[in-house]
């Protein structure tokens, strides 16, 4: 069989990104990156980064795009410390492949540094006409840091989850050509449900809804007009993983690429079913009627 080809794992937020990941990371072959890459789809990441010094480009929106991925890899992911883990980003990837990353990331980014007579530091980034340019330099970057930590763990490649990689995706392909986008789906009113409870998210019915629906939006306006062609694309329901594991797991990793594994971690269906009766008769109705489109859209009755 074929080497294995990067993962990227995809969702709402609570609908199992994580536990599949984790599961996922399980497999001989492919390491889990144990905490979320901010630095790929969030603001001032390279998604960011990639179109202000390409179609966005001026000097002032490429500098103020450098200024951010610069602040974000090098002070707010270096210095933030995971809450469950305890460990840094750099000492997670490992310190080497991720300073190493950073600091030829970023010096083949500038154009020219210079001094205003204020004495403030100005650093200009180059503008690429040739976008494959800029995506070869970022992937070189994903690959110092991914596949060095995939190959200290004794692995072939790497499955990385952020739950909004599923509102990314054509730049996922773009940075990542051959990798694997795996969608975990969950019934949308549990979804709302799990929210609720989450110290990150709104604690009121409405407000849950309010931080989700445009999440479905989005991704089904995508989803109505991706040409997946070509894509490796996988899509697949908590709900399905939880009733027959073994078997969906047979399915999931044969569409990864890679052998079968009985992991020692399974989907538990007890983790989607706490969320059954978490609403009254009442709340669960208008929460179904909110989300009346979106349900079916997403392939529940």
């Amino acid at each position: 069989m074929a080497a294995p080809s990067p993962v990227f794992v995809a969702g709402t937020g609570r609908s199992g990104t994580s536990q599949l990941a984790d599961i996922i990371g399980q497999h001989p072959q492919i390491h889990r990156v144990p905490i979320e890459t901010r630095f790929i789809p969030d603001p001032g990441g390279l998604r960011d980064l990639a179109d202000a010094l390409t179609c966005r480009y001026d000097p002032i929106v490429g500098e103020e795009a450098f200024q951010r991925l610069s602040d974000l890899l090098t002070v707010r992911l270096a210095d933030r410390r995971d809450r469950d883990r305890g460990y840094t980003f750099p000492e997670i990837l490992g310190e080497r492949h991720y300073w190493d990353a950073v600091t030829t990331l970023l010096s083949e980014l500038v154009a020219v540094t210079y001094d205003e007579p204020e004495g403030q530091r100005r650093t200009i980034p180059r503008y690429f006409s040739d976008r494959g340019e800029l995506i070869q330099i970022l992937r070189r970057a994903v690959d110092t840091m991914f596949c060095g930590a995939a190959a200290d763990a004794g692995k072939a490649t790497w499955c990385e989850k952020t739950p909004f990689n599923l509102l990314c995706m054509d730049f996922l392909w773009e940075l990542v050509p051959e990798a694997t986008i795996v969608h975990v789906k969950r019934h949308p009113v549990a979804v709302v449900a799990s929210h609720i409870d989450q110290p990150w998210a709104p604690p009121t019915v409405d407000g849950a809804l309010a931080w989700v629906m445009p999440v479905y939006d989005r991704w089904l306006a995508w989803k109505g007009t991706a040409d997946l062609t070509g894509k490796r694309y996988v899509e697949v329901k908590a709900e399905d993983l939880a009733a027959d594991w073994p078997g969906q797991r047979r399915a999931l990793f044969d569409r990864l690429g890679v052998d079968d594994f009985a992991t020692s971690s399974t989907f538990e269906s007890r983790i989607l079913e706490n969320r059954k009766d978490q609403f009254d008769t009442a709340t669960r109705e208008y929460v179904e009627r909110a989300l009346d489109g979106v349900i079916p859209a997403m392939g529940y009755a």
